[in-house]
């Protein structure tokens, strides 16, 4: 579940989730041990309270481009909280989280159908615990003054907590209103008692809902949007067919002479697609359009 509230003057947005459905689901999914499967919910989430408020169709895509163990871990959500993502390396043994995402870059991308070129926001990966430095993304990169927060609580294959929160300070914001959010989040932080902030919470069965309340208490709170987040991909045969259009047909025919099939594996769900020679040129011989523009390519 998302939820987002604001307080009564409008100078303080929340936005709140839980996912620990969504994280066990992707955890069988990609066959996920218990690290790769804390760095990819962390980040599940944070992409889910980043797009919260967009449009329908815009997207937000967080890829953390590292040089650790862990090979790098993404997700895209869009503004109804369908998500995907996936790691590189989904099998690690015990290993710290810092260490296994390692030094790198924290890369943010923000699109729409409707835009001429994708919002691109860059920054450095300090911490390599998923929600700091997508925090700091925020305030160096974006500059929005806010407290972010995602962090899961996994036991052998089992994810029994995820989820996480945002709180931002919106423009004309009083001292006291500030005042008041830090010592509401000060409460917060005691009532959990726990150094992966909100999974204790979470464990003991508190509410997107009631952190909200916990966070604007005294300030007054008006509901924004509560939707359930999906696991939704985008993969299909006909994106393979897709790519292989952007190939010079010369390179193509000499890859199905060379190969009975041509087989690809969605990084997003683990889908795996076959196409033998004759399916491959049927389909190259009656495609039509531009398969580099978006508007060319429909799905059936």
């Amino acid at each position: 579940q998302v939820f987002s509230a604001m307080s009564e003057d409008g100078s303080v947005k929340i936005t709140v989730c839980t996912a620990r459905n969504l994280i066990n689901d992707l955890m069988i999914m990609h066959t996920m041990t218990a690290v790769p499967a804390d760095a990819l919910g962390r980040t599940v989430v944070c992409a889910l309270l980043m797009s919260n408020g967009m449009q329908a169709e815009q997207t937000c895509q967080i890829t953390m481009n590292s040089d650790g163990p862990i090979r790098g871990i993404v997700s895209i959500c869009n503004g109804e909280g369908k998500v995907r993502g996936y790691v590189g390396s989904p099998m690690l043994g015990d290993v710290e989280l810092s260490e296994a995402v390692g030094r790198g870059l924290v890369q943010i991308v923000k699109n729409h159908p409707d835009w001429p070129n994708p919002y691109n926001g860059i920054t450095a990966i300090r911490y390599g615990d998923i929600d700091r430095d997508i925090g700091a993304y925020l305030a160096e990169s974006e500059q929005r003054s806010c407290a972010l927060a995602a962090a899961t609580s996994i036991s052998g294959i089992l994810c029994k907590a995820a989820g996480g929160y945002l709180i931002e300070q919106l423009p004309d914001a009083a001292p006291e209103t500030l005042a008041k959010v830090e010592q509401n989040l000060a409460t917060l932080v005691e009532k959990d008692g726990g150094d992966t902030l909100p999974t204790n919470l979470l464990l003991n069965g508190v509410t997107p809902l009631e952190i909200a309340q916990i966070v604007l208490d005294g300030l007054g709170m008006k509901p924004l949007q509560q939707i359930e987040p999906q696991f939704q991909c985008k993969c299909s045969s006909k994106r393979l067919v897709r790519a292989l259009r952007l190939l010079p047909r010369d390179e193509v025919d000499e890859i199905i002479e060379t190969q009975e099939k041509i087989e690809a594996r969605c990084e997003f769900c683990g889908q795996t697609y076959e196409l033998g020679p004759e399916e491959i040129r049927k389909e190259l011989d009656n495609a039509t359009g531009d398969p580099s523009l978006d508007e060319d390519f429909k799905e059936e």
